[in-house]
């Protein structure tokens, strides 16, 4: 076996190869064997080919992980969803949820997103897609971004400008900004709780 995979055991790649017929060198089905391992579930793509005398070498390509999708799958590197345990998954990885088959859309709008913000000292955690199409995100420090349908980028932009003001001028932790407008944006702020209206009273 050849190639680095990382969440796939070699044993359950064995085992899947031994569900072929191996009884025969010449008559085995090669394409029947890549689709026996191609089938686990973190394997993207297999290359198998025979070597005289008696070898067959696999070469395996893991998924590339890159986000969790809709709660119960995984996204790969080209917005490929696939099902697979996370188990082994060490990074925390990003959540995103969308309809069925926007999965490439959505990434490539997340690696978007994700790269201004970055710049501007800001992290993206999640992102979902509405079946309307309506767009929203979270950022690390709790606050959700609403896009909807059109010019995300320019919104997010938007947003970039403006933030540094309003969370300079904000007396409370900001919990929406709606940016679902032509011009300027909307923020709510989460409700205070009691303990600190009391410890301001005290003040």
């Amino acid at each position: 076996m050849q190639g680095d995979p990382r969440y796939t055991d070699e044993t359950a790649i064995i085992k899947a190869i031994k569900k072929a017929d191996l009884s025969s060198f010449f008559e085995l089905d090669v394409k029947h064997v890549q689709q026996l391992v191609q089938d686990l579930p973190w394997v993207s793509t297999v290359s198998v080919r025979k070597q005289w005398p008696d070898t067959i070498q696999v070469y395996v390509v893991e998924h590339e992980v890159v986000a969790h999708w809709n709660s119960d799958l995984l996204l790969n590197q080209s917005g490929l969803a696939f099902e697979a345990s996370s188990d082994k998954i060490e990074n925390d990885l990003p959540q995103l949820f969308g309809p069925e088959g926007s999965e490439e859309e959505a990434w490539i709008a997340f690696k978007q997103f994700d790269e201004m913000l970055r710049v501007n000292g800001l992290t993206l955690t999640s992102l979902a897609l509405s079946e309307r199409f309506s767009w929203q995100l979270w950022l690390d420090n709790g606050i959700r971004l609403n896009l909807g349908r059109k010019d995300k980028a320019k919104r997010v932009q938007r947003f970039i400008d403006v933030y540094p003001r309003v969370e300079q001028r904000a007396d409370a932790q900001i919990d929406t900004i709606d940016l679902r407008y032509d011009t300027g944006l909307a923020v709510s702020f989460k409700p205070v709780q009691e303990e600190q209206i009391q410890n301001k009273s005290k003040a």
